[in-house]
């Protein structure tokens, strides 16, 4: 099998690594408009090379792809519409992180073309959206009636420090995002939306203590508007150390974070974008280690009896090799869909991971590499 991976960032580092770690990988190109990011535990192989794109170059990208098998986007979110396309146009399977659901409904469109071609187009394959959705949909399959799915996850430091308590595991920009942007949820079986940052509950983690959780978007994937009117309550949190959130919605409601210009001394300023110049050399500390806890709670009947199945994954920072749970979490699920798409384990056609990710053997390629998720019944 042959890889196109686009972007050398965290994630796209990531799959990379894991990619060549298989033997039946006979190449691996990584593309970015700067290749030459790609993190330092990415070991030299004679397989890998890397070389320059741009990925708004639909023409250019669309001929890049034609020589491989598989193409693992680790691109920002709003390429991936456009790559999708141009990997069915290219004849190759196609997986990405998403993060935006307007994106993923839009490539799910391509699954008529995508079955023509005899090929796979699995959008939103990280950890949230991804392993989260993909533990979800396990978990209303093995009930007869879902009454409620509660899906939290979080990325955290092992170490935290004041005042965020948190650090930089993935992009700035797109966490900003989802704090600003509603949640869409199940109330009633209705799609509701929800203002972001709302509605804390504590969590417990036996060997992480209390974490809060709170609404934000994206991380449902596509759940909510699949299961309208079929499952009352489903809904996506993220978790954070105690005090985040309050921290958090300050900042949003002060305006820090938006979007529009305002000047400044005779300068067009957009907060957003000084907020993300400002805070990241603070929260971006490379070498501290990281953690990503999961929880997935599905709640209904089974047998004629009340069933609740819950599903937990603490991954820590793999300090060996130097990957962090967040690339781990979300890096390696890209890369084993990747993988499962060459095998051939994978129907042709477009449509969500959670739908087409074989869940028995992705958990057990999970387990490979050392990410253990826990499953229990009552």
């Amino acid at each position: 099998m042959r890889f196109l991976v686009l972007g050398a960032g965290l994630q796209g580092s990531a799959c990379t690594f894991d990619l060549l770690g298989q033997d039946d990988v006979d190449g691996v190109t990584v593309a970015d408009r700067r290749p030459d990011l790609l993190a330092g535990y990415v070991p030299e192989d004679p397989r890998l090379e890397r070389i320059e794109a741009d990925f708004g170059d639909h023409r250019a990208i669309a001929e890049l792809m034609q020589p491989y098998d598989v193409v693992l986007s680790a691109a920002p979110y709003y390429f991936n519409g456009p790559l999708a396309a141009a990997a069915v146009e290219a004849g190759c399977h196609f997986g990405d992180l998403g993060g935006n659901s307007e994106i993923a409904r839009r490539q799910i469109e391509l699954d008529a073309r995508a079955r023509e071609a005899g090929r796979a187009i699995m959008p939103e394959l990280g950890l949230a959206p991804g392993m989260i959705n993909i533990l979800a949909a396990d978990g209303i399959r093995r009930l007869d009636r879902a009454d409620s799915v509660r899906m939290y996850v979080g990325g955290l430091p092992q170490h935290p420090v004041p005042p965020l308590n948190y650090q930089v595991v993935y992009s700035l920009e797109g966490m900003l995002d989802y704090v600003t942007t509603p949640s869409v949820v199940l109330r009633d079986g209705a799609i509701t939306e929800v203002v972001a940052l709302s509605e804390l509950e504590s969590i417990e983690f036996a060997d992480i203590g209390t974490l809060e959780a709170f609404h934000t978007a994206g991380g449902a994937s596509l759940l909510p508007w699949e299961h309208e009117d079929r499952i009352p309550e489903l809904a996506y949190k993220t978790l954070r150390y105690p005090g985040h959130a309050r921290l958090l919605r300050a900042i949003r409601d002060l305006g820090l974070v938006d979007d529009d210009a305002i000047d400044v001394k005779g300068q067009s300023v957009v907060p957003r974008d000084a907020f993300i110049a400002c805070v990241t050399p603070k929260l971006r500390r490379p070498g501290e280690p990281d953690l990503v806890a999961l929880r997935v709670i599905a709640e209904g009947e089974r047998g004629g009896e009340a069933t609740t199945i819950t599903y937990d994954v603490v991954d820590r920072a793999d300090e060996a090799t130097g990957v962090s749970a967040m690339e781990r979490t979300t890096g390696y699920t890209l890369s084993i869909a990747g993988l499962f798409m060459g095998r051939g384990a994978v129907a042709a056609g477009a449509a969500p991971a959670y739908r087409t990710m074989p869940f028995d053997p992705y958990v057990e390629e999970l387990a490979r590499r050392g990410i253990r998720v826990d499953v229990s019944e009552e």
